[in-house]
């Protein structure tokens, strides 16, 4: 059901008035292409079971995206990114952690078995800049429960100064939401808001807050996830041939490409777009959920199933980097999503934690290249499985599973000659089969993460601070204090190796309390900081239809 009454002209005028500005190649921004920022201002927008080919520059044809495919004319096309998973809730954390779903903490969605919540164990890439000195937000739907403050899982508890929007992932089903979360609050609505309206709105008012510190912005859209619902009618789409549901969710997309274009003029208005990485990408492959019909669209493109499934179409994505400074090429190395928290760290300057499935593709945003990964791995428990390595990919399903029978079926692939995945060669090729089923094996296990960061924890009078080095390389001459305190001398250590930690205890201060971290790693000097409390700041919100 369509809340709200028609907004036809409104929806086309949005269209128009939000589209992009072309960038003057010649111009100052461009003066630089081919480079990054240092430490930039990262904006990560994330859609909801957007289709690798529901964008004109990946050949959608139907539904028009005039602002993502010109940010993709001026930036890094990756033909060969690839989601966390087929599904919502283990790409996320697979996005958020460095992890794959062999891995990570998360790697069901609630449907299909009991979905663990994030834990104090999982550092995600807001919590490794928030530590170096961003200040942080995440934007929309976050997906994990359980949906109450004051828990290791929700935003605030791993690494965002600020959160609006969803907690849970059966709540991001609502577009017109009776209420939404700022931080540990609940925020009370009347039912008549479209929630993107709301998260467009607070994204801006972030990017526009009066702040000399860099800034992380996960803008988590749920858009175009089912059910297609938009305010009023249609708009462009409304006269064309197809199910009401096809015609909502072409607008879903269209609106999801103006609320890009609004944030990118955003970030030029307030003059922060040079120092601004955009990413932009999709948590998984198109849905066919109430009414919606994929093939329609050619939602997949070349690439074969959709979400839920861990062939191609399930699993490759849209992905965009946009920066005034990069030089527009097409990049056809995977990446995954679990690549994205090791490229933060390093485009921050960051140390990067240690035993991480990911790894920095900065060298790919420039041009410079990057290590390749030796496989990438899929894994969704008791249901399937797959495995690339180079052209190859096996897709393995569990007994009983998409018609697999009682013993489940391995399947071979070569991407190179069939990206569509139609000529299975396991019978052909056992011996390379079973190669990569024993990797795959290899590849699933417990976390294999060690602790990182700062801790704090009030003992009686003291506040004990623990830095953790969770990286590959020693710290140097760390030093230990908190901010504010200038009669307490910092501690000193000479050095802090790979996995172990340093404590120490200081009088507890009255009010805020702030921890502090200076050390060398691999040449370079680095401060950590870390609040053990602070409040939230009020929230308000427009009511927009």
């Amino acid at each position: 059901m369509i809340n709200g009454p028609s907004r036809r002209a409104l929806f086309a005028g949005t269209l128009a008035g939000l589209t992009l500005p072309a960038v003057t190649p010649a111009g100052a921004e461009a003066s630089a292409r081919g480079n990054l920022p240092a430490r930039p201002n990262i904006l990560l927008i994330l859609a909801d079971d957007l289709g690798w080919g529901e964008i004109g520059s990946n050949g959608q044809r139907m539904i028009r995206t005039p602002n993502l495919d010109r940010l993709a004319a001026e930036g890094v096309q990756f033909k060969a990114a690839y989601a966390g998973a087929p599904l919502c809730a283990p790409s996320r954390c697979a996005l958020l952690t460095g992890l794959h779903a062999g891995h990570s903490t998360v790697r069901e969605n609630p449907e299909g078995g009991p979905q663990h919540a994030l834990t104090d164990a999982d550092l995600t890439f807001a919590e490794l800049l928030r530590l170096s000195g961003y200040r942080t937000a995440c934007i929309g739907k976050w997906g994990f429960g359980p949906e109450e403050p004051g828990q290791d899982s929700h935003p605030n508890a791993r690494g965002f100064d600020e959160f609006f929007g969803y907690i849970g992932h059966a709540h991001a089903h609502h577009y017109f939401p009776k209420y939404l979360w700022h931080n540990g609050k609940k925020v009370q609505l009347d039912g008549t808001s479209y929630a993107p309206h709301l998260f467009r709105q607070r994204a801006v008012e972030f990017i526009n807050a009066d702040s000399e510190d860099p800034f992380l912005l996960y803008y988590a859209s749920n858009l175009p996830h089912s059910p297609s619902v938009i305010p009023g009618d249609a708009g462009p789409y409304e006269d064309k041939p197809w199910s009401g549901p096809n015609r909502r969710h072409a607008a879903q997309v269209a609106r999801l490409d103006t609320d890009v274009a609004a944030l990118v003029r955003a970030l030029r208005d307030s003059g922060r777009a040079k120092d601004t990485l955009v990413l932009f990408t999709s948590d998984n492959g198109p849905h066919r959920e109430k009414g919606v019909t994929p093939w329609l669209f050619d939602s997949n493109g070349p690439f074969r199933a959709d979400k839920r499934d861990v062939y191609e179409g399930g699993i490759r994505v849209p992905m965009i980097a946009w920066s005034p400074g990069l030089r527009p090429r097409v990049e056809r190395q995977p990446v995954a999503f679990w690549d994205v928290l090791p490229t933060f760290g390093d485009l921050a300057g960051v140390p990067l934690p240690a035993h991480l499935d990911g790894r920095s593709f900065r060298g790919l945003l420039t041009g410079e290249g990057a290590p390749k990964h030796d496989h990438l791995v899929w894994n969704r428990p008791r249901k399937a499985q797959a495995i690339r390595r180079g052209r190859w990919k096996v897709v393995r399903l569990a007994p009983n599973i998409a018609g697999a029978g009682p013993e489940g079926r391995v399947e071979l692939y070569d991407l190179l000659d069939d990206p569509g995945e139609q000529r299975d060669l396991a019978a052909a090729r056992p011996a390379l089969t079973q190669e990569l089923v024993d990797r795959l094996d290899r590849s699933i296990g417990p976390d294999p993460r060690i602790p990182y960061g700062l801790r704090t924890e009030l003992q009686g009078g003291q506040v004990v601070v623990t830095l953790h080095n969770g990286s590959s390389v020693p710290w140097r001459r760390v030093q230990l204090g908190l901010d504010g305190q200038r009669r307490t001398r910092a501690h000193t250590v000479e050095r802090v190796d790979p996995g172990t930690a340093i404590a120490v205890g200081f009088p507890a201060p009255s009010g805020r309390i702030t921890a502090r971290a200076a050390f060398e790693a691999d040449g370079r000097s680095h401060v950590f900081r870390r609040a053990h409390t602070g409040g939230e700041r009020p929230l308000t919100l427009r009511s927009v239809g």
